[in-house]
């Protein structure tokens, strides 16, 4: 995909994948839905209007505002803007939180593109086009490389379940063996396209037990462990590539679904692992979520970006470069994708060398044709196109459970109480949406978030000219079933046009009786905001640096921003690991930080969410009492007192501790009657009260 970005700075590896990837299309030749490979040309062809005409940035450096402040007021002015650029020495800023360690990574990474995070014990796995690192973060101000596996492919998604590592394929010169050689041939039996399943019980030394070929790689997946099957765990894939040949991978076909029930395209894939034979990993179905879905209303350009497509257009033609209409409008097709169609016409007509002025013409006149194929055909000739042919990205969450699929033009809420079979509950677009990217749930199950990733990544989409709907993030409530919408929420600091920039991986941060999430931003940072009211999503930390280049537009910034036990945790395009902390401020106190940090998890995946539960402490207790007193659930007399028999409690024990902590619930439960948060007054009886309990 990113190989056709021939005026945006990308990584060696990752344009190499890239370039093998639009070979692709070479392998099947039926006309098939081609959703995957037209994103990716068409997101090219904007890059080359945005990288040609976009303004250099004037490098300047900001002063650090403070890293916890008492104001409910945001810095004024944001000392975001104007952060001085640069890849290893870019100026730094914070707010609400603080840098606790910067790890580059190791020598075989350096250079290559970082992906996504999964976590085992003190132990973060940090994915990459290169393979995949493991860091010990024992000591999260001095990370230790524990293991460096080189293992190309794109775009290593990874998870982990006990001792197995679970990690995604979907490039064509991906290998099974893990080599660095790539694969040169279009069918072939040393290609992985699929999921990868390491035994990590020695993580010094990981052992490939199992392979999972499947018919379009897989982009994403996710881990559902079902707390009703102690043996085995199911892995949901997501694959976005094209159609792998039959000849390839037995049974793939392209075929669209009217015209073939056994269609590769419209599902996703259900992998089932045996926990004590991960070898016999195999696929147990391919469920058609999409069915009867037809393309959504999408947005069109920002205005900014016809003009600059309109003036490389009129470039392009006074130089003799090569254009097609998309969406109605007429963009410049990138160098790199016309050389390999010339390349193609050559070997063709059995030729040799550089292509002629009539493979040039001829290319000309098949362009409407070769454009037309790539956005696909519709289902039925004359009706709507249909819908999403995959997700990027689902969200399991097996307590509650659901799972929100986010499928390119379409939000999902999947019924996966039967791991193997999910069934599609319900199904919503949004013009304001170019791509469904991720979903995140609330912890109770009541509301689910999903991010939009215009621009595929790879585009400055947070500039001060942006909509604030777009690129953003979507919030709803679920009611009966059915999503609702409330709002959207967006990174509220402007960003250079060389930064790429879009909401992209996030989790919740395990504050108790609120809705706090952190999100990566690529080159807008990091970004803490707080949902618990739907309708009024806030901004309540940050954590940002300067653009990676301050001449052009080149891939950066934070993939992945997660909460694990006590630390957000960040994989860094191209910079390599960043582990930061909240400090206290007026949105969130330290009782409450120290509330989250007691949450503890053995594993973590974000996509394979976890309900959070909170232990018994006093933390916990107080955190809650922070709360009312933030909010005036409780008159400030009263809090004073409810602080006060805390504080008492605290310093007896036995049956003395019990028994306070015992009247005070009782008391708190007649507060709640008439209290104007009566539901966070009950969350704090039931807190001392599980504390009593814990006392005896």
């Amino acid at each position: 995909m990113i190989g056709l970005l021939s005026n945006v700075h990308i990584p060696h590896t990752v344009r190499e994948e890239a370039k093998m990837a639009s070979a692709d299309q070479s392998q099947n030749s039926a006309a098939q839905p081609r959703a995957a490979a037209w994103r990716c040309l068409s997101l090219a062809i904007t890059l080359v209007s945005a990288a040609a005409c976009a303004p250099a940035n004037t490098s300047m450096s900001s002063t650090p505002a403070p890293a916890g402040s008492m104001s409910t007021a945001a810095p004024s002015p944001d000392p975001r803007i104007g952060l001085r650029a640069g890849l290893m020495n870019a100026g730094e800023t914070s707010w609400n939180m603080r840098v606790v360690s910067r790890t580059p990574p190791s020598e075989k990474f350096v250079g290559g593109v970082s992906s996504d995070l999964a976590f085992t014990g003190s132990h973060v796995i940090q994915g990459s086009f290169s393979g995949y690192q493991v860091w010990d973060i024992s000591n999260p101000s001095r990370p230790t490389l524990k293991t460096a596996y080189v293992c190309p492919a794109s775009q290593s998604d990874v998870s982990v379940y006990k001792n197995l590592l679970f990690i995604s394929g979907e490039s064509l010169t991906g290998r099974i063996d893990c080599g660095t050689q790539g694969v040169a041939d279009t069918v072939s039996k040393d290609r992985l396209r699929g999921l990868r399943i390491f035994d990590i019980t020695d993580l010094n030394n990981p052992k490939n037990v199992g392979n999972v070929q499947t018919c379009r790689g897989s982009h994403t997946h996710s881990v559902l462990v079902d707390p009703k099957d102690k043996e085995n765990v199911y892995v949901y894939i997501s694959g976005s590539a094209d159609v792998r040949s039959p000849s390839e991978l037995a049974g793939c076909t392209s075929a669209p679904l009217a015209s073939d029930p056994n269609s590769s395209l419209f599902r996703i894939e259900v992998i089932k692992v045996p926990l004590a034979h991960p070898e016999q990993a195999a696929i147990v179905s391919s469920p058609r979520i999409f069915n009867d879905l037809v393309a959504p209303a999408r947005h069109g350009d920002a205005p900014e970006d016809i003009a600059a497509t309109r003036r490389a257009v009129a470039e392009a033609r006074a130089t003799g470069g090569f254009t097609a209409t998309y969406d109605g409008m007429e963009r410049v097709l990138p160098s790199d994708f016309i050389a390999e169609q010339l390349d193609s016409l050559v070997k063709a007509r059995n030729g040799s060398g550089a292509a002629t002025g009539a493979d040039s013409a001829a290319l000309r006149k098949a362009l409407p044709a070769i454009i037309a194929r790539l956005v696909g055909p519709t289902e039925s000739g004359d009706g709507p196109r249909p819908g999403p042919t995959q997700c990027h990205d689902i969200t399991l969450y097996p307590a509650i459970g659901l799972a929100g699929g986010a499928c390119g033009g379409y939000g999902l809420l999947l019924d996966i109480r039967d791991p193997a079979h999910p069934v599609r509950i319900s199904a919503v677009s949004d013009s304001n949406f170019a791509y469904w990217h991720s979903a995140t749930f609330n912890n109770d199950g009541t509301k689910v978030l999903f991010s939009d990733e215009w621009g595929g990544g790879m585009q400055a989409k947070c500039r001060i000219t942006d909509k604030k709907e777009w690129g953003a993030d979507a919030i709803f409530t679920i009611e009966n079933g059915q999503p609702r919408f409330k709002s959207y929420y967006k990174l509220s600091a402007p960003q250079t046009p060389q930064e790429n920039c879009v909401a992209h991986n996030g989790s919740l941060i395990p504050i108790p009786g609120r809705d706090v999430m952190v999100q990566a931003w690529y080159q807008g940072g990091i970004s803490v905001f707080d949902w618990t009211d739907a309708a009024h999503p806030k901004e309540i930390a940050f954590f940002d640096r300067g653009p990676a280049d301050s001449t052009r537009l080149t891939l950066g910034g934070t993939w992945s921003a997660y909460w694990y036990n006590g630390v957000i945790v960040s994989s860094e395009i191209s910079r390599g690991l960043d582990i930061v902390e909240l400090t206290p401020s007026a949105f969130i106190s330290q009782n409450e930080i120290d509330a989250a940090k007691s949450v503890v998890f053995d594993y973590f995946n974000t996509q394979g969410q976890q309900k959070l539960v909170w232990p018994p402490s006093f933390a916990l207790a107080r955190a809650y009492v922070d709360q009312l007193a933030r909010s005036t659930g409780l008159s400030n007399p009263r809090i004073s007192d409810i602080r006060r028999a805390l504080a008492n409690a605290e310093s007896a024990s036995g049956a003395g501790r019990r028994d306070a902590l015992t009247q005070l619930a009782t008391q708190l439960d007649g507060d709640a009657r008439a209290a104007s948060e009566a539901s966070k007054v009950r969350m704090l009886a039931a807190a001392v009260r599980d504390l009593a309990a814990a006392s005896r």
